[in-house]
């Protein structure tokens, strides 16, 4: 296998996560490490307790902050500083406490928006992506009572037109077939249950299909995840958070990618957190951060 050129950037997350960890476990397997060049970016003396090593066709960048929040966004600011300088070309992050980076820097909500406000990139998905099913939220970081308003005719549109042209470039797929969920129980009954998906979703579905892109929809989001149903579709897009996460993480949570959609360049991470209870034991699961890594390598291949 040739190695790519590409240099994917792996930033550490927070380092009292387990995110030193997961990223020591998945380095250590040369098949990874065959991926691409990759330039770590964290404190290495934890990165060290953890287990890690000088590995070929691996470089660290040091940078020493206690304050686990505070060092997290240390971190992704000097990733972004190297996408921008093409020092890198692809990034991989590994989990942060929004809490903890909230504490020194209140506008944070998440990765994906800091990114996109980063690069000045206005429509942008966080795409979740398994061997089972691929899954897209059309809002993000909201709380519930938040949603109805932010789900609009437009956002819709937007979140289905992405997701297609991304299943086309990247996933080599020619004519994606994409399901949308509705908003309301029932996909709101006609109307009995909520008129979400009569004033706003299906204007997007109809707007979709004049643009020749192949939607269903909307349907009920409590049968629609079903493996023999997901099975038919290349994507599936919900309207919120939970509506999409609890089913994708449940049914495939182990070798789950967080995928950002929309960025210049291409930007995956392990679809967890830094499980503060479990760090330091030796007992994270590193699957999703090698699944994450192998993404980027190989889209990045594709972009760049």
């Amino acid at each position: 296998m040739k190695l790519s050129s590409n240099i994917i950037g792996i930033t550490m997350g927070d380092p009292y996560g387990i995110g030193p960890e997961i990223i020591v476990k998945a380095l250590r397997k040369s098949s990874i490490r065959k991926q691409a060049y990759f330039k770590i970016i964290g404190d290495y003396e934890v990165y060290r307790q953890q287990g890690g090593k000088n590995y070929q066709n691996c470089s660290f960048i040091n940078i020493k902050e206690n304050n686990g929040g505070r060092a997290s966004l240390l971190y992704l600011q000097t990733a972004v500083d190297l996408l921008k300088k093409k020092k890198i070309t692809g990034l991989v992050t590994a989990p942060v406490s929004k809490e903890a980076i909230a504490k020194v820097e209140p506008s944070f909500i998440g990765h994906t928006e800091f990114l996109a406000e980063a690069f000045n990139i206005k429509n942008v998905g966080m795409f979740f992506v398994s061997d089972q099913m691929r899954v897209i939220i059309v809002t993000r970081h909201l709380p519930l009572n938040e949603v109805s308003h932010a789900v609009t005719t437009s956002e819709v549109y937007k979140t289905i037109q992405l997701t297609y042209q991304y299943l086309q470039k990247m996933f080599k797929i020619k004519n994606p077939i994409i399901a949308v969920c509705g908003l309301n129980p029932h996909a709101g009954e006609n109307g009995k249950m909520g008129t979400e998906e009569k004033t706003k979703i299906i204007p997007a579905l109809q707007k979709a299909r004049r643009n020749k892109i192949n939607v269903e929809g909307p349907f009920a989001a409590d049968t629609l995840f079903s493996p023999d149903i997901a099975k038919h579709y290349d994507a599936i897009v919900a309207m919120y958070h939970d509506q999409g996460l609890i089913p994708i993480k449940t049914l495939c949570f182990k070798n789950l990618i967080n995928l950002t959609i929309g960025l210049p360049f291409i930007r995956t991470s392990p679809a967890h957190g830094t499980a503060f209870d479990i760090a330091g034991q030796n007992k994270a699961n590193s699957s999703s951060m090698e699944a994450s890594i192998c993404l980027c390598a190989s889209f990045s291949n594709i972009l760049n």
